[in-house]
Order: C-alpha cells, then sequence, then structure tokens
C-alpha cells in the first residue's frame, strides 16, 4: 500500500513538472483571496469609524435644540421660534422613559484670557452629570459638581484645545483665567476627544457650571426666558431604543411651548441611537456589495485551480492508465489528485490570508485615527474563512471528479489515451 509520503512526493514532482502554470495559478488563488479579505476589512474599517465617531458623542444619546413651529405641519412658512429652557430639562428629567438627562448653554463670542495667552473658545454652561450623558474623559483634576452648581462657583473645566492655548503645557489646576474680564478657577481638563489631526470644536472647550453661565452669561436676544438653553440631551431608559423616550419629550416640550407633538418640523435634534442603526444598515449592505465584489474576484482564482486541474488529469490519464496496471488501487489515484488540490488550493489561499493580514496590518500602522470617520481595513475572521473553505472545496472537488472517472477505466483503455 502506498504511504502517504510517497503520495506527497508524487503531488509535489506533478505540481513541479509545471512551474509556471503552477505559479499562476497558485497567484491568482492568492490574489482573489487577498482582494475579498481587503473589501470586506475595507467595509468594516468604515463601520467601525463610524461607530467610534458617534460613541465620541455619547451612548444611546438624543440631543435636542431649539426649534421652529410651522404655521402650519409640514409647511416651512410662518414659522415661530421656541427656546429651550431648564425649566423644560426638568420637565423631561420626570419622565419614567428617560434615565439621564443634561443641559447645554453655549456661547462662542466670549474672550478668554490667562496670564500667558488669550483665545476664544466655546464656553459650555452645563451640570455635573453632562460626563454621563457625554464622552468626557478628564485628564486632569475633575469635572464640576452639584456644590459648584448650587454655588454658583465660577470654576472652569478646559477642552484639551483650549488648556493648549491658555497654557501650553504649564500647570493649571488652582490658576485662574478670565472670562470677559470675569475670574474662573481652573478646576480640571479633558482628554482630546477629536480623532486624528482634526481639531474639532468639542476640544476647543471651556466648561463652567450652567448656574454661573445663566449669570454671567446668558443668551442675548429679545424675549429670551433668564433660563434659555441651547440644548437638552437625555438617554432612554431603555438601552438601544429611544422611540417611547423620543415620544415622551415630545409630547412634554410640545405641551409646553403651545403646538402639536405631530408636528416633526418642529423638533431639531439628533438621536444616535437610530443614526448608528442607519450606520449599521448601509455599511452591511456595503459588506455585501464589497463581498460580492472580492467573491467575483475569488471565483476567477476557483475557475483556475478548477481548469489546472482539469487538464492535469485529462494529461495524465495514461499515467493513470500505467499505475493501475501496476497494481495501484482507485484510492491511491483519488488520494494523490485530492492532496494535489488541497495543496494547491491551501497553500495559495493561506498565502491570500497572509499578504492581506501584513497589508492591513501595515495599513493600521500608518493610518490609524489619522483620518476621522474611517479606520483602516482589518482583517475578519470569518470572510478568511470562508474564502479558505470555498477554495479547497473546489480544489477537491475539481481534482476528484475528472480523476474518478480516470481511475476508473480500463487500464489498457487509459494506457491508449494521448
Amino acid at each position: 500500500m502506498q504511504s502517504f509520503r510517497d503520495t506527497l512526493g508524487q503531488v509535489l514532482r506533478a505540481i513541479s513538472a509545471n512551474k509556471l502554470r503552477s505559479f499562476l495559478t497558485m497567484f491568482g488563488i492568492a490574489w482573489g483571496v487577498g482582494s475579498l479579505l481587503v473589501l470586506v476589512g475595507l467595509g468594516e474599517g468604515f463601520r467601525s469609524g463610524q461607530r467610534k465617531n458617534l460613541a465620541k458623542l455619547g451612548n444611546d444619546l438624543v440631543m435636542m435644540w431649539n426649534g421652529t413651529i410651522p404655521a402650519v405641519a409640514n409647511q416651512h412658512t410662518g414659522m415661530r421660534p421656541y427656546q429651550l429652557t431648564m425649566r423644560d430639562a426638568e420637565a423631561v428629567r420626570r419622565l419614567p422613559e428617560v434615565r439621564a438627562v443634561t443641559v447645554e448653554l453655549r456661547r462662542s463670542d466670549l474672550y478668554e484670557v490667562s496670564q500667558w495667552s488669550n483665545t476664544s473658545s466655546h464656553v459650555m454652561g452645563v451640570t455635573p452629570n453632562y460626563t454621563v450623558v457625554r464622552y468626557i474623559p478628564m485628564a486632569t483634576g475633575r469635572f464640576l459638581s452639584d456644590a459648584d452648581l448650587a454655588s454658583r462657583r465660577r470654576v472652569a473645566v478646559l477642552g484639551s484645545k483650549s488648556a493648549q492655548l491658555l497654557f501650553n503645557g504649564r500647570p493649571m489646576l488652582g490658576e485662574t483665567i478670565t472670562i470677559n474680564g470675569r475670574e474662573f478657577t481652573i478646576i480640571g481638563s479633558v482628554e482630546k476627544i477629536s480623532r486624528g489631526g482634526n481639531n474639532t470644536f468639542d476640544d476647543q472647550k471651556i466648561y463652567v457650571p450652567v448656574t454661573t453661565m445663566q449669570e454671567m452669561f446668558p443668551l442675548k436676544g429679545s424675549n429670551i426666558p433668564d433660563d434659555a438653553l441651547n440644548s437638552i440631551q437625555y438617554q432612554p431608559t431603555k438601552h438601544g431604543d429611544a422611540t417611547e423616550a423620543v415620544a415622551a419629550v415630545h409630547r412634554v416640550i410640545a405641551e409646553r411651548h403651545g403646538f402639536s407633538p405631530d408636528m416633526k418640523d418642529a423638533f431639531d435634534e439628533f438621536d444616535t441611537i437610530a443614526e448608528m442603526k442607519m450606520v449599521g444598515a448601509i455599511f452591511t449592505a456595503m459588506d455585501v456589495f464589497l463581498g460580492g465584489v472580492g467573491i467575483v474576484t475569488l471565483g476567477l482564482g476557483a475557475v483556475g485551480i478548477i481548469n489546472i486541474m482539469l487538464v492535469s488529469v485529462t494529461e495524465r490519464t495514461s499515467e493513470i492508465g500505467l499505475l493501475k496496471a501496476l497494481g495501484a488501487t482507485r484510492r491511491s489515484i483519488l488520494s494523490q489528485f485530492f492532496w494535489e488540490g488541497l495543496l494547491l488550493t491551501g497553500i495559495s489561499g493561506l498565502i491570500g490570508i497572509a499578504g492581506s493580514a501584513a497589508f492591513m496590518g501595515l495599513l493600521q500602522t500608518l493610518l490609524t485615527d489619522k483620518m476621522p470617520g474611517w479606520d483602516p481595513p482589518r482583517l475578519v475572521p470569518w470572510s478568511a474563512a470562508v474564502a479558505l473553505g470555498s477554495l479547497v472545496l473546489s480544489g477537491v472537488v475539481a481534482g476528484l471528479y475528472p480523476a474518478s472517472k480516470a481511475a476508473a477505466m480500463d487500464p489498457i483503455e487509459a494506457l491508449r489515451r494521448e
């Protein structure tokens, strides 16, 4: 009985007998596998980048801003503006559908001065739980406290860009700055929030208690309430689903400002949960499309391996007849072609996986956090398994089917074939 070592030796000799053909076939397979993995990884990179961007805002976050009420639903004429207030926020906070509420009172026309520099940042009046609802990673010191809010203290937390502009790496905790001539004590600073080299306005913020902000720097304009806000932001009680919370908040805001909650145009808001679902659907479709393109490319490699195996079996029909005449069994002949197809596809597939993994690893090293909203492609294990499995199956079937027909032939008839 022929040993596995002898079978493997015959397989390697058969492959090396047609070096160029074997190389081109293996190259086509490796290219097809690598293309599929890179394309699927590209789609996953876009999905991952968008998720990170949304996570920079906060988890399960719905943001609502001041809106305008249309005179007639779905018509943008005769719009009447309304202003969100702290009293609105308190009413929203009492809703059972909402688990956390925070507010923003923002001014970008204020002037900040330290003993070393000056700038004009976005001054934000917020509540202490702002770090619960929003993504605010502290770098040094602390964030605002309930005592700061209740006592209307003149304390401030600097965003990373504001800290750089005002102190440029110098110690800042306990130091003072002036905001439009009013002194504030620095109690903390926030880590960089923006990604890559893109300095978003999130990094150039200064956080102060909203009560202090309303007292010293309220919103300007006619008919604006003393407790006016720019935004109310909240998280739904039900994780991953803001439907009930949004409907409840709409009812409260509409009732307090005298319009129907059915007037969707009256609300200016952004729901990160709905956005995440939409992004997921878009990138799932992108994965399907890119995966389809990759499968077509992979199919070309499969056609190549099927072709080489068919040609190989046809060319070696006489050899098969000679082996049978010398006593080779049907099983040993089938085993030889089985291992030939398996080696061609398996080795080529592994080379394609290794090559694409190395290429995507290089992109990870060079481009991670360099392009906001996009992550470099990464190796997706399921796509590698599908690619390798389908190719191995193609190679084995392509080798076994013609070989089984040849092995079933009478040795004399096989020897007479050219």
